[in-house]
């Protein structure tokens, strides 16, 4: 029984020898706070903040997407990939047990030094066995493939969560986006019908010689502007709804809308440090997966220096005659332990070793490369909701004084102390002025939303818990299925 224990004691030891480095996250130069952070910041990351717009047909699209986004289904059917990969990989570790059975017939040659008679020259032989190996992993060449896939596997799981941010971040941006150009062609609309009232009274005006012809001409060119600006309007529309349609899974077409630009609520600032955003983006969790796979799969190519030990073994029976295959003579048996190692293989090992460690450099400085970007879309968000308001404030005082002037001037030119010239720039400023106003009010619902975007939060996991699991793949064509007996 000794012997048995310290085999035992032996491998439990070796067992724990591993090549290759361990992981341990590198250090991040994360900065104490970020340069535009707010008192009126609030724990909103883990909430699903695309619901605080206050649009119910938002929020159904938001929906829609996370069941039916052809890419989101995608990740997660690479998820199922690399799950298999993974099992596969991890199976490895252990005991390999299978069995079999085989019949043969065979004629010997009867013209050899020892005679064979003809009647024992043809014969048959059956066989029964159950045969297994076993790779002992030593030094861990194994269990750093398994660590690897096991990242790997972890990885895409981020993968698909990377997924989801984006594309609930791209349906609230393109709605807010086609509720900005629907309010941009109501105002192109209403303008050109104004100035089309215009023209027609500047028209009888100049046919009893009121006003001249240069008079009526700039009024006509004013009513063509703005009705060679609807088709543009028009245009983006029905594009932005195509790609929208595609978000949430459906072919090309129209877009039910909701609430008015006007009338969207604003979601609020999630609060969270600059460190908080290595576990709360998916997208930088993805990154040090990656970084972990390649730091496993060093030790994997330097384990190929060392020997390979591996234990087989066969137990069956063996017998010409079938009915007597089970008895006691007829039983065979092996036992092996081969052991390999490599002397002389041209740099191959040496090659493999080295590309594993140039490829861990490659993702250390991807994973350090998306903290520097997650940093950089957080500080780019935050200037762009402080300063997208200041600017919609400072265009809104604009527009007050543009329709106070555009008044002011229409009098003037009534009472004849200005020229029209006067009335069409005043008119002119104050209709480019509420475009520009409008869709800087689309650009601060937008920094809202590429706010969230950025910090990442539960949010994510949330929005993951309403995408549907993967439907049971069908069996392939010619694949036995074993249908459960009926009830009857």
């Amino acid at each position: 029984m000794r012997k048995p224990i310290l085999v035992g004691v032996l491998l439990s030891m070796l067992w724990g020898c591993a090549v290759g480095p361990d992981y341990r996250r590198p250090a991040v130069d994360a900065p104490a706070v970020w340069r535009y952070e707010t008192t009126e910041a609030k724990e909103l990351a883990n909430t699903a903040w695309w619901e605080r717009f206050g649009d119910p047909v938002l929020n159904e699209l938001v929906a829609i997407a996370l069941e039916e986004n052809k890419d989101l289904g995608i990740a997660t059917a690479r998820i199922e990939e690399f799950a298999g990969r993974y099992v596969t990989t991890r199976g490895e570790l252990f005991p390999q047990v299978g069995a079999g059975a085989a019949f043969a017939r065979q004629r010997v040659t009867q013209d050899s030094v020892s005679s064979i008679p003809s009647t024992r020259a043809t014969f048959d032989t059956y066989d029964v066995f159950l045969n297994g190996s076993w790779e002992i992993d030593f030094f861990g060449r194994l269990r750093r493939a398994t660590e690897a896939a096991r990242a790997d596997l972890l990885s895409t799981e981020e993968a698909r969560r990377v997924v989801i941010l984006t594309l609930v971040s791209s349906v609230a941006a393109a709605y807010v986006d086609l509720l900005t150009l629907d309010k941009q062609l109501d105002i192109t609309r209403k303008t050109a019908e104004g100035r089309k009232e215009s023209l027609d009274i500047f028209k009888l005006r100049f046919e009893g010689g009121v006003v001249s012809e240069v008079v009526l001409s700039q009024s006509e060119a004013e009513y063509r502007d703005a009705l060679s600006r609807i088709p543009d309007f028009e245009r983006a529309i029905v594009q932005t709804e195509n790609a929208l349609s595609i978000l949430i899974g459906r072919n090309p077409g129209d877009i039910l809308r909701g609430r008015r630009l006007d009338d969207l609520e604003i979601p609020g600032v999630p609060e969270g440090l600059p460190s908080d955003l290595l576990a709360r983006r998916p997208d930088i969790r993805q990154a040090e997966q990656r970084l972990i796979a390649a730091n496993a799969r060093i030790g994997e190519a330097k384990a190929l220096y060392f020997p390979t030990i591996s234990l087989t073994g066969l137990l069956g029976n063996s017998s010409t005659d079938l009915s007597n295959l089970f008895m006691g003579s007829t039983r065979v048996w092996s036992l092996a332990a081969p052991v390999t190692m490599p002397i002389f293989t041209a740099g191959r090992i040496k090659g493999q070793v080295k590309a594993a460690e140039a490829f861990q450099q490659q993702t250390l400085y991807a994973y350090q490369a998306a903290i520097q970007n997650g940093f950089r879309e957080v500080e780019d968000a935050l200037v762009d909701r402080v300063k997208f308001q200041e600017q919609l404030r400072a265009v809104g005082q604009q527009i007050d004084a543009l329709r106070t002037y555009a008044r002011l001037s229409m009098l003037r030119y009534d009472e004849g102390y200005a020229s029209y010239i006067e009335v069409t720039d005043a008119e002119r400023g104050l209709f480019n002025a509420e475009l520009i106003h409008t869709g800087i009010q689309g650009s601060v619902l937008n920094a809202y939303i590429n706010l969230y975007k950025s910090m990442g939060g539960g949010w994510v996991e949330d929005a993951e818990k309403r995408v549907p699991t993967p439907p049971e793949a069908p069996p392939a064509m010619g694949e036995c299925v074993r249908k459960a007996p009926s009830a009857g």
